[in-house]
Parts: structure tokens; C-alpha cells; sequence
């Protein structure tokens, strides 16, 4: 197999990470997250690009490229974990294997985090290890990949 091809999506809010609410979701930034994966994934042979937005449509059109340009997709959706449809639809269309990843435990939080409208269609869930669960969630969707 050529090189996996990973793309990588982080949703809205996670722009502010190292900055926003550090006792909940750490004090790691979004870009030293991005640049561990980047490595994890040179060191397992894959290639590794990430994009973050805050924008629904945005993360939608990445995801509608996707096909041509990776092989599987790993995702925290942020807020739009539980909200958007759309975002379900586009992982839907695209026909990639995803793995969903968070970085707090969203099952010892707030009701409302704990209904997800991309757990049901992932390969599977990381949840509340904080950056660390981008690296357990990198290596499970290379395995994944990999058969």
C-alpha cells in the first residue's frame, strides 16, 4: 500500500486551544497538536494534513475534496458534533473511513455532549484524553487503514 493519506479536520473553537477553558481541554495548542500528528504520521509512513475552521461549509467543502486527496479522515467536529446534519451528510458522501476524536470526555459532560451525530457512522470514538487522544485516534484509523 502506498502511503495512507490522512486529512485531519478540527471544528470551531479548537483555533483557541491552549488558550480557551486550559483546565478542560489542556494547555497544548492547536498548532503543536497539528505538528505531533504530522510527525506520528511521517514516522508510521502516512502523510498527515490538517485544516481547522469555524465554519460549517468550510469544513464541509475540505471534506467533499477529500476523496481525491485521502484515504481516511479524522475528525473533532467541535460544537458540531452534536448540531450539524450537514457535516453527517458530507462524511456520508465522501465514503471514507473516519474516526472521531475529542479531547475531553464528552460522556462525563453536559447531557447535550453526549449525543453525537458522527459517532454512529465513525470506524470509532477517542474521547478525553486530551492531546493524547489525537494520537490514540491517528494510530487507530492508520491501523484501520491498514486492515
Amino acid at each position: 500500500m502506498n502511503a495512507a493519506r490522512v486529512l485531519v479536520l478540527h471544528g470551531p473553537n479548537l483555533n483557541l486551544l491552549g488558550q480557551r477553558e486550559p483546565g478542560l481541554y489542556g494547555r497544548h495548542s492547536l498548532a503543536e497538536i497539528d505538528a505531533a500528528l504530522q510527525t506520528q504520521g511521517s514516522q508510521a509512513g502516512a502523510q498527515v494534513q490538517c485544516f481547522q475552521s469555524n465554519h460549517e461549509g468550510a469544513l464541509i467543502d475540505r471534506i467533499q475534496r477529500a476523496p481525491d486527496q485521502a484515504d481516511g479522515i479524522l475528525i473533532n467536529p467541535g460544537g458540531f458534533t452534536h448540531t450539524s446534519v450537514a457535516l453527517r451528510d458530507a462524511l456520508l458522501a465522501a465514503a471514507l473511513p473516519v474516526v472521531e476524536v475529542h479531547l475531553s470526555n464528552v460522556f462525563a459532560r453536559e447531557e447535550f455532549r453526549r449525543r453525537s451525530l458522527i459517532s454512529d457512522i465513525a470506524a470509532g470514538v477517542v474521547c478525553g484524553f486530551g492531546p493524547q487522544s489525537y494520537r490514540l485516534a491517528l494510530e487507530a484509523l492508520l491501523a484501520h487503514l491498514r486492515g
